[in-house]
């Protein structure tokens, strides 16, 4: 072999261990570069997890204080029919009019019906319609006075009500059959 051919050879050969260096390089690089974003999507997914657990509690702690507020609302509002009826017992004591009595409870249980149906309850009106077994209690069945009760309620025994549209108590119902 010549001179000439083994530089050749030489030069190609540091070529070669130049670019497998180069290679190496990039590979660490490459490999650094991984390990930076790994650790960066770890760091994320914790912030991420504890961000998630700290929404949690605090939408449950809202949820909590949410739902004794309202009870805490309803009971300041019952809390003046309490009072009323305070001062219609003390009033019972003392007089001898027995209507103005009567319209002094039945001022009371107006107001008490007033404050319920504010805070959402309604009467679920029953006699006459068509029995459901979705909103009634049959109670019991009797012969239809008339044809055209059948299968209607004819006689509530007990009021069925509805809290915001949602059935809270079924009402207790007579069937004519």
């Amino acid at each position: 072999m010549k001179n000439k051919d083994i530089e050749d050879i030489n030069q190609d050969m540091e070529e070669e261990n130049s670019n497998q260096e180069d290679i190496q390089d990039t590979y660490e690089q490459q490999e650094e570069k991984t390990v930076d974003e790994a650790a960066e999507l770890r760091d994320k997914y914790i912030r991420l997890v504890a961000e998630f657990d700290n929404y949690r509690k605090r939408t449950n702690k809202e949820k909590f204080d949410l739902i004794n507020s309202a009870g805490e609302q309803v009971m300041l509002s019952i809390l003046e029919v309490i009072d009323d009826s305070d001062r219609a017992d003390e009033q019972i004591k003392n007089s001898q009019d027995i209507e103005a009595l009567r319209q002094g409870v039945l001022l009371i249980f107006n107001k008490l019906k007033n404050v319920l149906q504010s805070k959402g309850l309604k009467e679920m009106e029953s006699t006459g319609t068509v029995f459901d077994p979705e909103l009634h209690e049959a109670i019991t069945e009797i012969p239809a006075p008339k044809s055209k009760l059948k299968g209607k309620v004819i006689d509530t025994v007990q009021k069925g009500y509805y809290l915001n549209d949602k059935i809270i108590r079924h009402a207790k119902v007579v069937v004519g059959k």
